[in-house]
């Protein structure tokens, strides 16, 4: 069977109104259950989604926390301001904040000018290639930290249309949440409980993980037609030995290494070799899985619905194929599923 490279294959329609703009809660969210061997789909509740996994499964989860990243403030004319970063950087030789950020609106972000973000002296360091701005902060790192506690905001996605509220800073943080770094959830971790997890164990069902931050390249958006042709921005990513060892040898035993989400999906197929072997391993990651590229470890996964023509829906693709997604997708819009971040998901497995 060919495959198409147009981008314009991967799209779907889709009422606005399924854009959940909050969440159904942990445990709480709908799973279609589409399975690899090509029999019929099923919808269920997430907490049942344990029934389908076996004693000797590995369970593969992203467990970066999300930071308060999103900041507010004034232009020297007084005009508003918006940051969102994407790192932190090396503090500068006075010991100030340094990050990476992508700003609102560019023009008054110009190297030398200096701003007023969240209460705090904002100086331009310099522009990046994909419009980014290096920020200096007239505080130091660690009272930075403070600043992001006190005035910073959740950074929703941006087809959430609404301002965030207290609420979201639990809502949009998953059960498996440990190292800050990420500005945007791995949200297919979002289905999970506790419960759930405790009832996976009890299974037999090991349960590994990695870090990455995610950063708002998630949601970057597919500008060619010929999609092999788009550049992934760079995401940073730990696999610790610990973990590396757990899924080798759940791997080794004949037991299913199963990612959530496709954050996790994106550094297991990073490390791995050709033969499907992990090593502990720390870096950068730009890895763009998209149909016609080839699994080397993982077997299935569980994901959100993602936006048309996204780099998300390429990777859902090359693991169940275009006709198969999409056929998915139309059928998550017949059953009114909530859709994207907040919404409900999908087991391929």
């Amino acid at each position: 069977m060919s495959i198409s490279y147009n981008l314009s294959d991967y799209d779907f329609e889709f009422p606005p109104a399924l854009i959940a703009q909050r969440t159904a809660g942990k445990g709480r969210t709908r799973i279609l259950h589409v399975p690899k061997d090509g029999s019929a789909s099923r919808l269920m509740p997430a907490v049942q989604i344990v029934d389908l996994f076996r004693a000797g499964d590995c369970l593969v989860v992203n467990n970066t926390k999300v930071i308060p990243a999103r900041l507010f403030g004034y232009k020297k004319s007084g005009g508003a301001a918006e940051v969102l970063l994407i790192q932190a950087l090396p503090a500068s030789e006075l010991n100030e904040a340094r990050w990476e950020a992508f700003v609102r609106p560019g023009r008054s972000f110009r190297i030398g000018s200096v701003l007023e973000i969240a209460g705090v002296e904002c100086a331009v360091e310099s522009v990046k290639e994909d419009g980014s701005r290096i920020l200096r902060f007239g505080v130091s790192p660690e009272k930075f930290q403070d600043v992001l506690e006190t005035k910073g905001h959740v950074p929703l996605p941006p087809y959430i249309e609404r301002e965030d509220d207290e609420s979201d800073r639990l809502a949009y943080q998953t059960v498996f949440a440990k190292h800050a770094g990420a500005v945007a959830a791995p949200t297919a971790s979002l289905h999970f409980s506790e419960e759930m997890l405790e009832a996976l164990r009890a299974k037999g069902v090991h349960i590994a993980e990695v870090t990455l931050h995610v950063g708002p390249g998630t949601f970057q958006n597919i500008q060619v037609q010929d999609f092999r042709e788009h550049r992934m921005h760079g995401e940073r990513f730990v696999l610790d030995a610990e973990s590396a060892n757990t899924i080798n040898q759940c791997k080794a035993a004949g037991g299913r290494i199963i990612t959530v989400g496709t954050t996790s999906t994106r550094v297991l197929e990073t490390v791995a070799t050709d033969s499907g072997v992990l090593c502990a391993s720390t870096g950068e990651t730009r890895a763009f899985i998209y149909p016609g590229v080839k699994f080397k470890i993982v077997d299935g996964m569980l994901t959100n619905f993602h936006w048309p023509r996204s780099s998300l829906i390429l990777l859902v693709s090359a693991m169940l194929g275009r006709e198969r997604t999409l056929e998915a997708y139309r059928f998550a819009v017949q059953a009114e599923l909530q859709l994207f971040s907040y919404g409900d998901g999908m087991l391929i497995l």
